[in-house]
């Protein structure tokens, strides 16, 4: 058997020494046996690596396929609280929030607005946004219940409160603004609301919306940026898409590596997010 050692990735301190661990013995079985000596390091949050700056190794990788010798040093850094997301419940959280809260302030309900401001009639554009807002949201919702699969089982609690915070304070903002009474929509405006699923290592294929994949690697941040551009436009309120494209320009840049790194035969002319520039 090989000898594994379990360091500390911050301190380098040595936390656990496993003795005559079978070579065929996964990641996940490794990650199983610290759990032992550590009771609230559940294998869910422990990220074991074979050099601190290096990608964290998967639960299926095989100790014997990996580049070590008879001894192993691993390096632990812990993941933090999980929650796990049985057939999406933290995105139906994430998704269902926005969806909910902009059709609260739709339809005016008492104590948001004066009551002054909850007997007129919405203006066009306020009704065409709210309709291709809820759609969006709703699009999510079937995509992440059908459509979406998950790497992982469980996502860190500190990652759900940030994205809740995200997706639902923007949506309140957004729909308080459009909403009011006060707010005066503009003359003209430009509808992009679109959508896109994104696969593992995806080629393009004769549906046209699968074509952005010639020339990037995230086509579905691409379109969600488009639509929120083209609400952006609509409403005259850029905030969140300004924020959004941020987060998934970082999104799309971080899949991208992965993909450019574990497929040798991925092309070359694919670009992360923005055709051409980014």
């Amino acid at each position: 058997g090989k000898h594994v050692e379990i360091l500390y990735s911050k301190t380098k301190e040595q936390l656990c020494f496993l003795d005559k661990v079978e070579p065929h013995s996964s990641v996940g079985d490794i990650k199983s046996l610290f759990h032992k000596s550590y009771p609230k390091w559940y294998p869910a949050r422990q990220a074991l690596r074979l050099d601190p700056k290096e990608k964290a190794l998967r639960d299926d990788d095989v100790l014997q396929n990996l580049p070590v010798g008879t001894s192993a040093t691993l390096y632990f850094r812990d993941l933090g609280p999980q929650l796990g997301w049985t057939m999406g419940r933290v995105f139906l959280a994430e998704y269902m929030g926005p969806l909910l809260i902009n059709l609260l302030f739709y339809v005016r309900v008492p104590y948001i607005y004066n009551h002054k401001y909850t007997i007129s009639s919405s203006h066009h554009v306020v009704n065409l946004a709210c309709a291709c807002h809820s759609f969006h949201y709703i699009k999510r919702l079937c995509e992440t219940i059908f459509v979406h699969q998950f790497s992982t089982g469980t996502m860190p609690l500190r990652a759900i409160i940030r994205n809740c915070a995200y997706y639902w304070g923007f949506a309140a903002w957004l729909a308080y603004c459009i909403n009011h009474l006060l707010y005066t929509p503009p003359s003209n405006f430009l509808l992009l609301f679109k959508g896109a699923k994104c696969q593992r290592f995806p080629h393009p294929s004769k549906n046209p919306f699968t074509w952005l994949f010639y020339f990037v690697s995230c086509p579905n941040y691409t379109y969600e940026v488009g639509a929120w551009v083209g609400l952006s436009i609509m409403t005259q309120l850029a905030l969140f898409t300004l924020v959004g494209f941020i987060q998934m320009t970082i999104w799309a840049k971080g899949k991208h590596k992965n993909y450019t790194r574990e497929f040798k035969d991925y092309p070359n002319l694919r670009i992360s997010i923005l055709l051409f520039i980014l």
